[in-house]
């Protein structure tokens, strides 16, 4: 660990040279911290008749200006942080030279370089990263909640076992175990019935890791987190031991999945991020939504339908993401949902978090494709008192509960269907790609895992 750390200072020309040389002084005479250098990131009004140089003789230290003064040098920061080795950028700048926008563009810069940046209020650390794992793995991550992740990852874990590569999916959950706990879902039949046992025993059996194993098939280990950071950090969680305990199990490659917007907090070789086409835009383009897109090796847009999100707004977020990250490959898809067992010629109660405007193309979708008869749907399970009064409505109606596995789909979608005597059938959701000159879906998941196998091999 380095005895002085390194810093690098934004200022601006809207303070008095004198000032802002006094707050630079000030920082210098902590101990530990040792001012390398400044970027001058802009402004004119205090600095009267100063040129470069004057600035540099009035602040006494190396002072480094971009080509445009009204314009925030962006490339010119990380310049700097680079070349001077930088542990920490501080930012003395203020109203109007930079907003709340330009301060997060700064943020996604200098946090993707692994620096913190920090201002008089503020601290920004970069993603903590456990360097735990002995196998080759990807990291699954979302831009937000609700976008399809564990859809996603389910997707890929199957394909991925499908191709021999044998995985494992370590999934961390509001509701996770207090321990690492492992799912064989490639040895046990996880019923109805089955779930319920777990869940009179207080385990939260809808968990993603439990969704994981029923969808896959294959070995899942659930982990527990609380809290999410603006980065995507969390304030607690097991997944450390969960990434180990991974390292044990019979598997050859590790998916590693995030929980909303939250990151696995374990280095991995490689990255796939879940893009919500039905999330504002600006949850996108601004704060930290272009500090995951920037992480990814796949990016998977999801929800890119009406009333969801308009064609238009699609296309806007897939150049945004080839702008920013040019070297990921990028897939716009819509969900559909796949019963895991028959309902041809039942009565059907559908139970889903997909929103209440999209409900008649999945009722459509499942009534042409599986010749049931949908005689209810609920958006509502993530939201206990009125998913049971839609259950209530639609209950005697219906001879299957057709329901994902999330939120409250086992304590009480699948407690009152077996109560009223319904069989229950689970249901997954399948990732398709929408019209479009993209690459095809299985390919570029496999394309990843490749390249994490390889970015493994050459960095044991």
């Amino acid at each position: 660990m380095k005895a002085i750390k390194n810093m690098v200072c934004l200022v601006d020309g809207e303070h008095y040279l004198p000032v802002t040389k006094s707050a630079l002084d000030t920082l210098d005479s902590l101990e530990h911290n040792e001012i390398v250098a400044v970027v001058f990131i802009g402004g004119t009004e205090k600095l009267r008749e100063d040129s470069e140089e004057g600035v540099v003789e009035k602040l006494g230290r190396p002072v480094h200006f971009g080509e445009d003064p009204h314009k925030i040098p962006y490339e010119t920061i990380i310049e700097v942080v680079r070349d001077y080795d930088a542990d920490v950028v501080m930012d003395l700048s203020d109203e109007p030279i930079v907003d709340y926008s330009k301060r997060f563009k700064i943020a996604s810069l200098v946090l993707d370089m692994g620096v913190p940046y920090e201002g008089p209020d503020f601290k920004f650390y970069p993603l903590s990263e456990h360097d735990v794992l002995k196998k080759p793995s990807l990291k699954i991550l979302g831009t937000g909640k609700r976008i399809g992740k564990t859809a996603v990852s389910a997707y890929a874990a199957r394909l991925i076992h499908k191709e021999n590569y044998n995985p494992c999916v370590v999934a961390m959950g509001r509701g996770g175990p207090e321990e690492p706990e492992i799912v064989h879902g490639d040895k046990i039949e996880i019923t109805p019935e089955y779930l319920m046992e777990q869940s009179d025993k207080g385990v939260h059996a809808a968990s993603d890791h439990w969704e994981d194993a029923l969808m896959s098939r294959i070995l899942t280990i659930g982990c527990r987190r609380c809290g999410g950071g603006m980065v995507g950090d969390v304030f607690i969680t097991n997944m450390k031991k969960g990434a180990q305990l991974a390292n044990e199990v019979d598997a050859d490659f590790v998916i590693m999945e995030g929980s909303g917007a939250a990151i696995p907090p374990i280095k991995t070789d490689k990255h796939i991020v879940l893009v919500g086409a039905n999330q504002p835009i600006i949850n996108i383009e601004r704060f930290f939504g272009p500090y995951r897109v920037k992480m990814a090796d796949l990016v998977v847009v999801t929800m890119c339908e009406e009333p969801m999100a308009s064609p238009e707004k699609v296309k806007r977020i897939e150049e945004y993401i080839k702008d920013i990250n040019p070297d990921a490959t990028v897939i716009s898809t819509v969900f559909r949902p796949k019963p895991l067992g028959n309902i041809n010629n039942k009565n059907v109660l559908f139970a889903t978090t997909a929103p209440d405007s999209i409900k008649d193309v999945l009722i459509e979708h499942l009534e042409d494709n599986y010749g049931c008869k949908v005689v209810g749907t609920t958006p509502y399970l993530s939201n206990r008192p009125l998913l049971q009064k839609d259950i209530e409505k639609y209950i005697d109606e219906a001879d299957v509960m057709l329901t994902e596995l999330k939120a409250a789909a086992v304590d009480v979608a699948t407690k009152d269907a077996l109560k009223a005597g319904l069989e229950v059938v689970y249901c997954d959701n399948i990732p398709q790609v929408i019209d479009g000159d993209y690459e095809n879906l299985p390919d570029a998941i496999i394309k990843v895992v490749d390249s994490a196998i390889e970015h493994f091999n050459e960095n044991p």
